[in-house]
């Protein structure tokens, strides 16, 4: 696969470094280019988690483009190492918190912080995306009013949720990459 790049904002035309291996698959940016195009100017001065971040580009290009603060978690060791590279590249390590952690166990536990905009982008075809946003409904102090969760898969793995706390208001695919928003229905 070609490299990765920041596509627009502060960083622009930065070249990322992928995770050695095939343990990540970077969104494509096509994919990643219309996400942002969805989102617009919602971004700026926002709060990011970037979820299964991999490479930490979906995150990064948050910051590119204004949001105040990005938190990145994966729980590979190369994944994290490479994340970190990145951000000494784009110049976001002081807006960003890299974890390396099993990303379940850290749904399950009281937040330390909430977001605006969670983007989950796990492994495929292993139910791990579903898996999430069910536990980040069952504890939305992860997140702000209003937040937007925003999930990424094969569109193979599409499945009907039954949820109560998020609502799904737009879905797109691009070729082999499917894009669903939930907003949080907070009360």
């Amino acid at each position: 696969m070609a490299g990765i790049r920041v596509i627009a904002g502060n960083a622009k035309g930065r070249k990322l470094k992928m995770v050695p291996g095939d343990s990540t698959r970077p969104v494509p940016d096509r994919v990643k280019e219309s996400l942002f195009n969805i989102l617009g100017r919602n971004i700026v001065s926002t709060s990011f988690w970037d979820v299964f971040a991999g490479t930490g580009s979906v995150g990064i290009e948050a910051l590119s483009r204004g949001a105040g603060f990005a938190f990145f978690t994966d729980k590979d060791r190369m994944a994290v190492a490479t994340i970190r590279e990145n951000l000494e590249i784009t110049g976001f390590g002081a807006v960003s918190v890299i974890e390396r952690t099993d990303v379940f166990k850290l749904l399950a536990r009281p937040a330390n912080r909430q977001f605006d905009f969670v983007y989950i982008a796990p492994p495929q075809y292993k139910g791990l995306w579903s898996r999430a946003l069910r536990l980040l409904e069952q504890n939305t102090t992860w997140l702000y009013p209003d937040a937007w969760v925003i999930v990424q898969i094969d569109p193979r793995e599409a499945e009907g949720l039954e949820l109560s706390a998020f609502e799904k208001f737009d879905e797109r695919t691009y070729g082999s990459t499917m894009l669903q928003f939930y907003e949080w229905t907070s009360e």
